[in-house]
């Protein structure tokens, strides 16, 4: 991280300035161009922006006279830690994120994000804290299923239903992405600390805040940090949301705000843990998911999307802020060495078995391939049987 590069500085000197969450952040942006625009205005100049008034604009003012010591010293907090800062528009800002209304302006990453590469096709799997055992065994079991189709984990980090994702998927072998609630360098819940420390140490994936460092979990915290799970996701699958339960909060904002694919785990009828869940199926707020294999499909097109760099032009309209509808999405972009490969070893309808030996790869390889050959278009399931996607 540079931290002499002056986008990200003037970015932090805004994002330090009290009283300035991302929405008004954003309109600063549209309105001047820059952040370093917006601190080079005049209070007359700021007071013109829907939501800033005197007081906040003196606000800005008075916070852009000391903000250079105050950067430096989030930015030593933040390389002590390991981490490093994303700003919104920068390189390796997550494209998913950056579409959603009120993205946050800057992220803090401790670990590997890859959202080009190996983390360009994320799910979100959120539920309870107080959770019963079938939601604990279902959050692993879809978990380490989608995380072994080369799916990305997204999660809160909390107890119950968020750590047993990131545990299923790490248990697969896989990739997963804690968003706290907190500073990056703070583990909470205290139990998850060997967990967050090994997606670090291993490259298995990322802890993402938007809070500064050091900042601890409160309680006001964890409504907004909903809305970058679902944000970093091509969907999210709820399981056992009690009604008052957060999951119940990124699974609207997921469908209102983002439109984002939302799936949920039916469970039992008399459970207090699942009437949340209940409710979005019966509403059709949520399709019904009881298999791994109903994310893949539900995913697939707006994984075709996103693989082809039309995910904002399908969900978002900049003008009226609403869904657009499916047009067809122009030619994708090139493959992969190996996806060559398979694409070039399917020769009709073949089975995966058939299929790996065709093209001599292994079967997790294949797998975790396939699902991202399924997710861009390029492959068809018959059944059992895969075949080339005409085109």
């Amino acid at each position: 991280m540079d931290q002499t590069d002056p986008a990200i500085r003037d970015t932090m000197r805004l994002w330090l300035a009290p009283g300035l969450g991302p929405v008004r952040v954003q309109r600063l942006l549209d309105q001047f161009g820059s952040p370093g625009a917006v601190l080079g205005a005049s209070a007359a100049q700021l007071q013109r922006v829907k939501g800033v008034g005197p007081g906040v604009a003196g606000t800005i003012l008075e916070s852009a006279k000391d903000s250079d010591s105050r950067v430096d010293e989030a930015l030593e907090k933040i390389a002590a830690a390991g981490a490093r800062v994303l700003i919104r528009g920068g390189e390796g800002y997550p494209e998913l994120l950056a579409a959603i209304p009120s993205a946050p302006t800057l992220i803090i990453v401790r670990g590997s994000l890859e959202p080009d590469t190996a983390d360009r096709y994320p799910a979100a799997i959120v539920g309870s804290r107080r959770c019963t055992p079938y939601g604990l065994e279902q959050s692993e079991r879809f978990a380490g299923a989608l995380a072994r189709d080369g799916l990305t984990i997204v999660s809160g980090g909390a107890r119950g239903i968020d750590s047993a994702a990131h545990r299923g998927a790490l248990n697969a072998g896989g990739r997963t992405i804690v968003v706290l609630g907190c500073g990056a360098d703070i583990a909470y819940p205290p139990e998850n600390e060997a967990m967050f420390e090994r997606i670090v140490s291993e490259s298995r994936g990322a802890l993402v805040s938007e809070l500064p460092m050091g900042t601890p979990p409160n309680a006001e915290n964890f409504p907004a940090r909903n809305r970058i799970i679902s944000g970093l996701s091509l969907g999210v699958l709820v399981i056992e949301a009690g009604l008052r339960s957060g999951a119940l909060i990124t699974a609207r904002q997921a469908v209102e705000d983002q439109g984002r694919e939302v799936l949920a785990v039916p469970g039992r009828v008399d459970s207090d843990a699942s009437r949340g869940s209940l409710e979005l199926i019966k509403n059709a707020e949520a399709a019904l998911a009881t298999e791994p294999a109903d994310i893949i499909r539900a995913l697939e097109p707006v994984g075709r999307h996103h693989h082809q760099g039309t995910h904002e032009a399908r969900y978002v309209d900049p003008v009226r802020k609403a869904p657009l509808p499916d047009t067809p999405p122009p030619p994708p972009p090139g493959l992969s060495e190996t996806q060559t490969r398979i694409l070039g070893s399917l020769v009709g309808e073949m089975t995966p078995d058939e299929l790996a030996k065709a093209s001599g790869l292994d079967a997790p390889a294949l797998r975790a391939e396939l699902t991202r050959l399924e997710l861009s278009g390029r492959v068809k399931r018959h059944g059992s049987r895969l075949v080339r996607a005409p085109g």
